[in-house]
């Protein structure tokens, strides 16, 4: 008893596992389990199958789990496609830069054109138009330089309106050549030459300076009061066109009545009349192009009517007739009113 009670000695090796209880179970290979047998059953009449061992089967390959990120990397695109962005943007970067050098050198054009002219005729400008012979009488009454003085976001409307113009000079022209062919026919119709001969007259200098001027003008300087200017008496000039497009008997206008009125009397008369029917309509359609297309472009400037009435009172002030006269008028009435004291 005292075997088993007391301690093994440190230097007696003993183990466990060997001894004959357990290694005698072990080794029985008769020794039935649970496993294998079933008391419950009905069929089964004899005594338990004999063990058997089985061999272990191979545990199953671990597997790796996937590596995660707390947050998946986003697709920047394959390196070609962002080369190309790159390459897109630095283009669109180089364009910008070309367009305004390109305006930096148009405005040093501009400077050193002003510059050269002013030291070539000792003031800052010299008038040009109308381009008149050395010999006549009467010189230039302005100065025009579409490419010097107009900024080149606005040349070309500039340059049509001005080219709109010696279209409408030409229109009044002939038209004076159908109403004076239309008298050769018909001399009852006196009036009409006549009328046509002043429209001639009175319109071509008149459209230059009461429209055209202000437009050059307003878009010479940004000038707001130029532009109200324009657009009302332009507006007023777009109606006269519908009137001579029309063509009202006796109006001096070779529009379409008359045209068609002349073909019963002669039809060369009539023809010629039709095309210039047909050129007054072509001259009312592009005025109300144009009329457009400058209300347009006033509305990207920032002019205003604001602006306008600021720049009006500006020019009136310093307009030395108009300061002279406002002068005059306040001392004559300070006059009269100490008269009518006394």
């Amino acid at each position: 008893m005292s075997k088993y009670t007391s301690f093994p000695d440190p230097n007696d090796d003993q183990n466990p596992f060997q001894d004959p209880s357990v290694t005698q179970h072990s080794s029985n290979t008769d020794y039935p389990t649970l496993d294998l047998y079933n008391p419950f059953d009905n069929r089964s009449t004899g005594p338990p199958p004999p063990y058997e061992a089985t061999s272990p089967s191979a545990p199953p390959p671990a597997q790796i789990p996937p590596r995660t990120t707390p947050t998946e990397p986003k697709n920047y695109g394959s390196y070609s496609t962002q080369q190309s962005a790159v390459s897109a943007t630095t283009a669109e970067l180089l364009q910008k830069q070309e367009e305004l050098e390109r305006k930096a050198r148009e405005l040093e054009r501009r400077e050193r054109e002003l510059d050269s002219h002013a030291r070539s005729t000792g003031t800052g400008r010299q008038n040009n138009w109308p381009p008149l012979p050395s010999f006549c009488p009467v010189g230039p009454c302005f100065y025009q330089d579409i490419n010097v003085e107009i900024s080149q976001a606005f040349q070309r409307t500039v340059t049509i309106m001005y080219y709109f113009w010696m279209y409408t000079a030409c229109t009044l022209f002939f038209n004076l050549i159908s109403c004076l062919a239309m008298f050769c026919v018909d001399t009852s119709g006196g009036v009409g030459l006549g009328l046509a001969i002043l429209w001639f007259l009175l319109f071509t200098p008149c459209s230059f300076v009461c429209w055209y001027r202000p437009v050059y003008k307003a878009f010479r300087s940004d000038s707001s009061f130029n532009f109200f200017l324009f657009f009302f008496i332009f507006f007023v000039q777009v109606v006269v066109y519908v009137i001579m497009t029309i063509g009202i008997p006796g109006w001096g206008f070779s529009g379409w009545i008359m045209a068609l009125a002349a073909l019963n009397t002669n039809v060369a008369v009539g023809v010629i009349m039709l095309l210039n029917a047909v050129a007054f309509t072509a001259q009312a359609s592009m005025g109300v192009v144009m009329l457009k297309k400058v209300h347009s472009l006033y509305r990207q400037t920032g002019a205003s009517f604001q602006k306008a009435q600021a720049e009006f009172a500006t020019g009136m002030l310093s307009n030395q007739a108009v300061r002279q006269a406002a002068a005059s008028a306040t001392t004559a009435a300070a006059q009269g009113t100490f008269t009518g004291a006394r």
